[in-house]
């Protein structure tokens, strides 16, 4: 069950075994193949995602970032708002990733509002620069 790659997620972690339960039933599972882009820098997103298996490279204005692997995330920011990704993710392997929707999130969002804050604080901490 997805449900324990999710609880990996940093801001996901300190939920409740109920609470992770309800996150789960709103996310889905999806294979991916190798060289698919996930997302695109400048589009709009609408979706978060969670790796469970495979890598994927992180490319921001045409130079690499970063490599992620299993239970690595991106895509948060989508999860609150509507905004464009900050850089294009493509899958470097075959991959499963976990997604969640921005209407999926929502529907959570009233009965869990303490996860929308920890969203809303993961993403800040990642728009800090490293020192």
């Amino acid at each position: 069950m997805h449900r324990d790659r999710l609880k990996d997620v940093p801001f996901l972690s300190h939920l409740k075994k109920k609470e992770m339960d309800v996150i789960a039933q709103h996310a889905d599972e999806l294979d991916v193949r190798a060289g698919k882009v996930l997302v695109k820098q400048g589009d709009v997103g609408d979706t978060f995602f969670v790796i469970e298996e495979g890598s994927a490279e992180v490319v921001r204005d045409g130079a690499r970032i970063t490599e992620l692997g299993p239970g690595d995330f991106f895509g948060e920011l989508a999860l609150l708002e509507e905004d464009r990704r900050t850089a294009t993710v493509t899958a470097t392997t075959p991959m499963e990733v976990i997604v969640m929707t921005r209407a999926s999130f929502r529907a959570i969002d009233k009965a869990m509002p303490h996860v929308h804050k920890a969203v809303q604080e993961a993403i800040e901490q990642r728009r800090v620069p490293a020192a």
